[in-house]
C-alpha cells in the first residue's frame, strides 16, 4: 500500500468516526425537538434510517479527503499528523505545534460564540431560542466531537477550502510558485460562508421563520469560527483546526451541562 493510499485511509477513517456517530442520535428525541416533523412517523426502523442517513456524508467525505490528499501538497496546505502516520514517522514533533494554537483558538471562538448567544438571546424570537436549546440537548456528545470536530473540518477545510485555493492558484497563477496570500484568504472566507450558510437548514427544521437577527446570528457566528479554523489550517495544519473545533464543542457541552 502506497503512502498516499495510507494517507487517504487515515483521514477518511478519522472522518468516518464522525459519520458513524450519527447512529448514536436518539431519533425519537430528535424528531420531538423538530416541530416540522411533529405527527410524522419514521417510515423505517430507526437503525435503517440512520444507516441511510450516513450514505451521503460518507460519499462527500471520501470526495473531500481525496481532493485534499491530491491537491493540498501542491498549494502548501497540510495534515502533518496524518502525513506522519502514513509515512511511519514520529508524531510528537508534528502534533506539538498544533495543540496550543488549536486549544487557544478553540477557547477564544467558544467564548465569543457563547458571549454573543448570551447577549443576543433576549433579542432573538423566543420560539427559536426554546427550540434551538431543545434541539441542542438531543445531540450526543460524541456526535458533536467527532462529526463536528473531525468530519466537518475534513469536508469544509480539507476538501472545500483546499479546492478553492488550488483552483485560484491554477487559474490566476497558472500553477506557478506558492499561492498568493490573497487567494488563500479568499478561500478561507468563502469556505467560512459556506460553513455558516450550511447551518441555516436547521432553522427551517425547527419550524421557525427566517428573520434577519436569526440569519445574522447563525451565519455570522458559524462563519466566524470558520475563519479561525481556516487560518489554523493554513498556518498549522488541518489537525489544529480539528482541535479547535472539538474544543468549541467541549465548551458548549460544558455550558449546557452547568447552565441548565
Amino acid at each position: 500500500m502506497s503512502v498516499k493510499t495510507r494517507f487517504f485511509l487515515i483521514l477518511w477513517l478519522a472522518g468516518m468516526t464522525g459519520v458513524l456517530s450519527i447512529i448514536l442520535i436518539d431519533l425519537s428525541a430528535l424528531m420531538a425537538s423538530l416541530p416540522a416533523t411533529a405527527g410524522s412517523e419514521i417510515p423505517f426502523p430507526p437503525l435503517v434510517v440512520k444507516l441511510i442517513g450516513i450514505i451521503q456524508p460518507s460519499v462527500l467525505l471520501a470526495m473531500a479527503v481525496f481532493v485534499g490528499v491530491r491537491l493540498a501538497p501542491a498549494v502548501g496546505l497540510s495534515a502533518p499528523v496524518a502525513e506522519a502516520l502514513a509515512g511511519g514517522r514520529s508524531l510528537a514533533p508534528v502534533i506539538k505545534p498544533q495543540i496550543i494554537p488549536g486549544l487557544l483558538c478553540g477557547l477564544f471562538a467558544a467564548m465569543a460564540l457563547l458571549s454573543s448567544w448570551i447577549l443576543l438571546r433576549p433579542s432573538l424570537p423566543l420560539l427559536f431560542v426554546t427550540r434551538a436549546e431543545k434541539f441542542n440537548a438531543t445531540m450526543p456528545v460524541l456526535t458533536r466531537l467527532l462529526y463536528g470536530g473531525i468530519t466537518e473540518e475534513l469536508l469544509l477545510r480539507w476538501g472545500l477550502l483546499t479546492l478553492i485555493v488550488w483552483a485560484s492558484w491554477r487559474w490566476f497563477q497558472r500553477g506557478r510558485g506558492a499561492p498568493r496570500a490573497k487567494y488563500v484568504v479568499m478561500a478561507i472566507v468563502l469556505s467560512s460562508l459556506v460553513f455558516g450558510l450550511g447551518h441555516l437548514p436547521i432553522v427551517r427544521a425547527l419550524g421557525v421563520d427566517f428573520t434577519l437577527p436569526i440569519v445574522a446570528f447563525i451565519v455570522f457566528g458559524n462563519s466566524l469560527f470558520g475563519l479561525i479554523a481556516g487560518v489554523l489550517y493554513w498556518l498549522k495544519g488541518i489537525e489544529a483546526a480539528i482541535i479547535a473545533h472539538m474544543t468549541v464543542h467541549v465548551v458548549f457541552v460544558s455550558a449546557i451541562y452547568f447552565l441548565t
